[in-house]
């Protein structure tokens, strides 16, 4: 569908549980560092349901929602250097203002100068016809050439999250055994960003069949169901009795974290990439004699470039995320496949134009 004159349609938050595909006000230049972008495929993330919960109290009633997109520049204001009307660019998770004492330091996700999560948190997001990009010269990418709409939405959340809050927070290295607990999207971007750094055993850790099957694609070696078999009792008999050199979590709740901090062997890491809505337990009369280290973290997308370079030379596949595709005017369906993965078998839905 279509923006008819100044309005559009969009994924519209009113509240926990409730949401709308509605026409609401297309959105305009409001600073001149700014770029509209035409949304040309958007995915629905693990953080928009927990949104839709109640989870995260900062995104309030008439919100539209969603973090990741890849579109076309429509216009753009005239402070931005790098970017045209016309360029195809990856509108990224992370708005970055580039100046702020953090954005100097490439911790992008916790920029203070008016970036960090904002789109689908704190301004409107991505579930739209078009969204409005602040700091668009630091916060959106060119699509390279030969790769598809589908293969680098993959690369605006979930392939830098699981890369960098998993994988490198974890210290992932040769010969580890790496316990990946929930095999929802950003897990198996863990996989398969931890299978680059030639790990000797990628355990996965899914109470879905269907999930644990899509483990095994994205290059896990042993996959556990929780409900049948001991992790913690598996995991050790694969490692002399120790543990879990890595053990990262990307489900967010309480019981997987504390499974990752049971699987961990001493001096080995836990990496925490699930997005929380409550308290876990941190057993630290267990933990500290036992040397564990413990990361956690909103994504700051400083791998983007990198896991581009790799797209683009077809290091790593990232179209095997697709599991449905719908036309925008079905994005309720969309949010209905994915939030019933268990059942529907979703890993990630493209909503395009």
């Amino acid at each position: 569908m279509a923006a008819n004159g100044s309005l559009m349609h969009a994924i519209v938050y009113h509240g926990p549980g409730r949401k709308a595909w509605k026409e609401v006000p297309k959105p305009v230049i409001e600073e001149d560092t700014d770029a509209v972008v035409k949304v040309d495929s958007v995915t629905i993330c693990g953080t928009d349901l927990h949104i839709l919960k109640g989870d995260v109290a900062a995104v309030t009633d008439g919100r539209i929602l969603g973090h990741e997109a890849v579109g076309t520049v429509e216009q753009v204001g005239s402070g931005v250097k790098n970017v045209r009307p016309g360029d195809r660019v990856l509108v990224s998770c992370i708005t970055a203002c580039g100046s702020c004492r953090f954005c100097r330091e490439g911790s992008y996700g916790q920029c203070i100068g008016g970036g960090g999560w904002i789109l689908g948190h704190r301004i409107d997001g991505t579930q739209a016809e078009y969204v409005r990009v602040p700091f668009a010269d630091t916060s959106t990418y060119p699509v390279p050439e030969g790769v598809t709409d589908e293969e680098v939405l993959m690369l605006a959340d979930i392939g830098p999250t699981g890369y960098e809050v998993g994988v490198l927070n974890g210290r992932v290295s040769p010969g580890d055994v790496v316990a990946v607990v929930g095999a929802g999207p950003v897990g198996l971007s863990a996989i398969m960003g931890a299978k680059l750094f030639s790990p000797s055993h990628v355990v996965a850790i899914d109470l879905a069949d269907a999930r644990r099957e899509a483990a095994k694609q994205f290059g896990a070696d042993l996959t556990i169901d929780p409900a049948r078999e001991d992790a913690v009792e598996v995991l050790r008999g694969l490692t002399d009795g120790l543990g879990a050199d890595v053990a990262i979590e990307a489900v967010g709740v309480a019981a997987t974290f504390e499974l990752c901090a049971a699987l961990v062997r001493p001096g080995g890491r836990v990496a925490n990439v699930g997005v929380h809505g409550g308290p876990a337990s941190l057993d630290l009369e267990n933990l500290w004699i036992r040397n564990v280290t413990i990361t956690t973290g909103l994504v700051d997308t400083y791998s983007t470039p990198t896991l581009l370079k790799l797209l683009a030379t077809h290091q790593v596949d990232l179209a095997r995320f697709v599991t449905h595709r719908f036309p925008m005017d079905d994005f309720l369906e969309a949010y209905d496949t994915f939030s019933r993965a268990a059942d529907t078998g979703a890993l990630k839905v493209v909503v395009s134009s």
